[in-house]
């Protein structure tokens, strides 16, 4: 869970704890899909998301990206619940040989929203658990796929 965090990274965290008065632990910034994506501490994502999500809106408006938070997780299981939220995960299922990690889902019907638009949503997982976690994760499927 080593993460080297570059200078604009940098710079992006103490943007929000000045704007928000909240921590992040780390900070991906996607040029893929144009946004950033913060890991918050544990306990503060209400304070990092603000009243109906102002603190968002100013940190875009700000940043000119569109921003995506995920609080911290005590296990990888809460954390990727966390990353996927508000879809109910089921469990993770690493394969011991390959090292490679597998999302159950709990509805087939949030196949769609995991995956997200143009694949947004899986690719913030597989970058989340990558560097986190040191984890490659391969699939996400619906409970009994």
């Amino acid at each position: 869970m080593h993460n080297v965090i570059g200078f604009k990274e940098r710079r992006y965290i103490e943007e929000l704890r000045i704007l928000t008065k909240s921590i992040a632990i780390d900070c991906i910034v996607d040029d893929g899909f144009d946004r950033i994506i913060y890991v918050v501490k544990k306990g503060d994502m209400g304070l990092a998301i603000g009243k109906n999500g102002d603190n968002i809106r100013r940190m875009q408006r700000v940043l000119g990206r569109r921003i995506e938070m995920v609080e911290e997780g005590g296990s990888f299981d809460e954390f990727v619940r966390n990353t996927l939220r508000p879809i109910d995960v089921l469990k993770t299922e690493a394969d011991p040989d390959t090292e490679r990690t597998r999302i159950v889902i709990k509805k087939k019907g949030d196949l769609g929203i995991a995956i997200g638009r143009g694949g947004c949503n899986v690719e913030k997982v597989r970058l989340l658990c990558r560097r986190m976690y040191n984890a490659e994760v391969t699939d996400i499927v619906a409970e009994g796929e």
